[in-house]
């Protein structure tokens, strides 16, 4: 998944699921408009272009997403349910050669978190927005002020017997800071970036049960996993379990999460 650790979603709803909150204040802001054409970062499996494709009915919805089985699902999904203005690449945003200035409006939910070279990346995506193009995306704020990954950490943590630091590899926590990322925008060829603050639920599945096996996917759960003894393992999981039946409601598993919603344009 693309979301809370920067794996991607398997080809299931479960990563819609958990951020079904999440997409409607992201749909909200990107404020679609009937000719658009749009680009979507980090698709997955292609909902949030279906989404933006169904607005933009006279304009265009590309996704572009760097996992292969994802794109393979988003163009099933959009075989079978449409629109027919929707298309899919597999592709990494940061160096994929998109035509210039051809779209209007760039959409991202969690997908922009995770470039090796980000100013490179934006540059790139920045060439292929059209003269005072947007740029609306959704990335986390700081990991503590997210309850999910503040929650896993200490659960790991207690099983593995010392402070569980971030995990090699992709960190969704890379864009929270508000001035580094206008920094970084602004090297990269956009203005006017603002940043608005999303206090929403992530749902990690109906019972306890799905969102065990969800979370156990999270790259920083199954890394601290795979270097426990199996004594330890079990102890983590059981740990976990109890954590989530904790969140438990009666609409699933829910966990406070802290978001950005950052708009710019191109310069």
């Amino acid at each position: 998944m693309r979301g809370a650790t920067g794996d991607h979603p398997p080809a299931t709803s479960g990563y819609d699921a958990e951020l079904r909150r999440h997409n409607e204040v992201l749909r909200r802001a990107a404020g679609i408009r009937l000719h658009d054409h749009v680009l979507d970062i980090g698709c997955g499996t292609g909902q949030t272009t279906r989404q933006a494709a169904r607005t933009a009915r006279e304009g265009s919805a590309l996704g572009v997403d760097v996992s292969a089985p994802a794109i393979t699902r988003a163009r099933e999904l959009a075989r079978a349910e449409g629109p027919g203005n929707v298309a899919f690449e597999h592709a990494d945003a940061q160096d994929h050669p998109f035509p210039q200035e051809r779209f209007d409006l760039v959409i991202s939910r969690f997908g922009t978190m995770f470039f090796d070279d980000p100013g490179a990346a934006f540059t790139n995506i920045g060439r292929a927005l059209r003269r005072d193009g947007r740029l609306v995306m959704m990335v986390w704020q700081a990991g503590e002020l997210n309850e999910w990954d503040v929650t896993i950490r200490r659960s790991l943590a207690a099983a593995e017997g010392s402070a569980a630091g971030p995990p090699g590899g992709p960190d969704p926590f890379s864009l929270a800071d508000p001035t580094a990322v206008q920094e970084l925008l602004r090297g990269a060829g956009f203005t006017d970036a603002s940043f608005t603050d999303v206090h929403e639920d992530v749902n990690y599945g109906r019972d306890v049960a799905a969102a065990l096996a969800w979370v156990r996917g999270f790259t920083c759960t199954s890394e601290v996993l795979k270097r426990l003894d199996p004594a330890a393992a079990t102890r983590a999981v059981e740990t976990l379990r109890a954590e989530l039946a904790a969140h438990l409601g009666e609409d699933g598993v829910r966990f406070d999460s802290r978001a950005w919603i950052v708009a710019a344009r191109r310069s």
